[in-house]
């Protein structure tokens, strides 16, 4: 099975991908180690400030064969991160949409208006940020009003956080 995780900045995407490999042993690929090792390698100009769009350009297709064959091989693998289309499910077929199960993670108006300082804390937990100065409760308000898109398309299950951070999946 391949799991996704997405969702908007500091939902703790990657968070949850940890502990899915503590308690499944799905190890998982991190979408933004995929950027930077891209980026820093010289395969690309763009830079990790390069728009979302560019960036999902660039990644998605990597991305979506590393799906494709790890579904091919019966291997386990959670794939995390903010650069999944809106249109990922039409790249696969049905049979391959069966062993894919989506879920993006969204944080209401109230959890964010509530723990915006907590938010600000665990940005870092299990990867470090450089700059996370542009993280603002409207700027986090607004990438999270933009996910529910995302959050109500078909094969995706949505994640509300709402009274508290507790997001989990059960496989």
């Amino acid at each position: 099975m391949v799991v996704i995780i997405t969702g908007a900045s500091h939902t703790g995407k990657t968070a949850l991908a940890q502990k899915l490999l503590e308690a499944y042993h799905y190890p998982y690929l991190s979408e933004d180690h995929l950027k930077m090792g891209l980026i820093r390698s010289g395969y690309t100009d763009l830079t990790p400030l390069s728009s979302d769009e560019a960036l999902t350009a660039l990644l998605w297709p990597v991305v979506r064969e590393i799906i494709r064959t790890a579904i091919e091989n019966g291997q386990n693998l959670t794939v995390e991160g903010c650069y999944i289309p809106l249109s990922w499910a039409a790249d696969f077929s049905e049979s391959e949409l069966n062993s894919i199960r989506c879920f993006c993670l969204v944080m209401s108006r109230r959890y964010i208006a509530r723990h915006f300082a907590d938010i600000k804390t665990y940005a870092s937990v299990i990867e470090q940020r450089q700059d996370d100065s542009d993280c603002t409760p409207e700027s986090v308000t607004a990438d999270n009003e933009n996910m529910a898109a995302f959050a109500a398309l078909p094969h995706v299950t949505r994640i509300l956080i709402d009274e508290q951070y507790n997001p989990e999946i059960t496989l």
